[in-house]
C-alpha cells in the first residue's frame, strides 16, 4: 500500500495542480464569430488570464472575456466607471476628449453616446465594451454596459494559429 501510495502521490499532485490552473488562474478561450476582426479571428485560442483583475485595474482596451448570458463573449474595454463615452463622426470621446483607437478595427463605428444605455456616466463597476469588427459585433451598444463581475478576465495571448503565437494589444 505504502508504495502504491509512493506511486500515484506524484500523479494526484500533478492532476491537483492541472485543475487549480484551469479553473482560477489561466483557461483556454476560442474565438467564436467575428466581432473582433481585425485582430483575432474566428477559431483562434487564446489564454484567459484569470487572476489578472485581482492584483490591477481594468483598462482602456483591454481585450476581455465577458460572460453574457452564460455565453462567453470577447470584447474591447472602451468605457470605465465614472466616464462619458460618445462616438460621433467614427472618433471616441471620452468625457469629451478625442482618444485615439490605435488597434485595427473593422468598419467606422457610427455615433453612439453612452446616454443611450440609460446612464449619463458609466456607473461604478460596469464597463462599456465593443468588438472590433464595428458593423458586425453584439456589444455595449447593443446588450447595454457590462458588470465588473460579468468580466472573467483579460485575453490577450493567442495561442493558435501558430504564425499569431503570442501577446497581441
Amino acid at each position: 500500500m505504502k508504495t502504491f501510495v509512493k506511486e500515484v502521490l506524484p500523479y494526484i499532485i500533478v492532476i491537483l495542480i492541472v485543475v487549480i490552473l484551469r479553473y482560477f488562474i489561466i483557461s483556454p478561450i476560442q474565438v467564436v464569430g467575428t466581432s473582433m476582426n481585425p485582430n483575432l479571428e474566428d477559431g483562434e485560442l487564446m489564454l484567459l488570464n484569470k487572476i489578472k483583475y485581482t492584483f490591477s485595474d481594468i483598462e482602456r482596451f483591454d481585450i476581455v472575456v465577458v460572460d453574457y448570458s452564460n455565453k462567453p463573449l470577447i470584447k474591447r474595454v472602451i468605457g470605465l466607471p465614472g466616464e462619458k463615452i460618445e462616438y460621433k463622426d467614427g472618433n471616441l470621446y471620452v468625457n469629451g476628449e478625442h482618444v485615439k483607437e490605435d488597434f485595427k478595427k473593422n468598419g467606422e463605428t457610427l455615433d453612439y453616446s453612452v446616454s443611450e444605455t440609460g446612464y449619463d456616466v458609466i456607473p461604478k463597476d460596469m464597463y462599456f465594451v465593443v468588438g472590433d469588427n464595428r458593423i458586425n459585433s453584439s456589444d455595449s451598444r447593443s446588450i447595454g454596459l457590462i458588470k465588473k463581475d460579468q468580466i472573467e478576465g483579460k485575453a490577450n495571448f493567442v495561442i493558435i494559429p501558430f504564425d499569431k503565437f503570442g501577446f497581441i494589444n
